[in-house]
């Protein structure tokens, strides 16, 4: 297993504070949504949680070791990473694409071995794709491509995975296979963190939130402490009803907060 300890982390990029001052945990066995408006900053924490953006003040940790003092492939091996909005170039088909997820795990020059088919045959079951490993990943439609790039991430077999906007392109009922996947792998105690915009998925899915605006961190807790009208009205600018439907809960944006 996994975590993640942040002590105020503040991003800098193009001379503006992206993300100012977070601290806290994000430890596995939950699963962890990141949310907040366009340009809130959610992508650079994350980006910054992999030590892909150094800090400009404040630290990040992986099992309580600096994230900038460890080498790339031993992160890699700890958590998978999703991005958000990938563009394919070769046209690989789908079952080696899928494979790419087990290169953090192999030699330089070596092959895949059984373990590693049988990871990656585990990864396009879970993500339902199976039926399209020989189809060049090019010529695949937006969500059948977004099911083959978590697929890929599910193959590397980590402790961890962080997914950036895992639902983009998904039709409703795969958006609901998404994130009952990603429920099981953080029930089953990896660490699961994903940025979402849909808050209702949010709020009957994720176990914590962290609300950010403005690269702060103005809420973390449980969804439904989090997603409040007058939050939402505050950070989002919208009036939304927050409530619960055949025992599941809601977030209804009705519409622009009128000043």
């Amino acid at each position: 297993m996994v975590s993640f300890t942040l002590s105020d982390l503040t991003v800098r990029l193009a001379g503006r504070d992206v993300i100012r001052g977070i601290s806290g945990t994000l430890s596995p066995g939950a699963l962890i949504g990141i949310i907040g408006p366009n340009g809130a900053g959610k992508s650079t924490l994350i980006r910054a949680l992999l030590g892909l953006l150094a800090p400009s003040s404040g630290s990040v940790a992986l099992d309580l070791a600096p994230i900038s003092a460890l080498p790339r492939k031993m992160i890699a091996r700890s958590v998978a990473y999703l991005p958000q909005g990938q563009t394919l170039h070769w046209p690989l088909t789908v079952e080696r694409l899928v494979a790419l997820g087990r290169l953090p795990h192999l030699a330089p020059m070596s092959r895949v071995g059984l373990e590693d088919l049988a990871i990656i045959e585990a990864a396009m079951a879970r993500t339902n794709v199976e039926h399209l490993r020989s189809r060049p990943a090019t010529e695949l439609s937006g969500g059948e491509r977004a099911r083959v790039l978590l697929a890929r991430a599910l193959a590397v077999g980590a402790p961890g995975l962080i997914a950036d906007e895992p639902l983009a392109s998904l039709d409703p009922g795969h958006q609901i296979d998404v994130m009952e996947l990603l429920a099981c792998e953080a029930a089953a105690g990896s660490l699961v963190i994903t940025v979402l915009h849909d808050l209702t998925m949010a709020a009957r899915y994720c176990d914590r939130l962290l609300l950010l605006d403005r690269g702060t961190l103005v809420a973390d807790g449980p969804p439904l402490t989090v997603l409040t009208p007058d939050r939402l009205r505050s950070v989002y600018g919208i009036m939304a009803e927050v409530g619960m439907s055949a025992g599941l809960p809601m977030v209804v944006p009705l519409s622009r907060e009128t000043r």
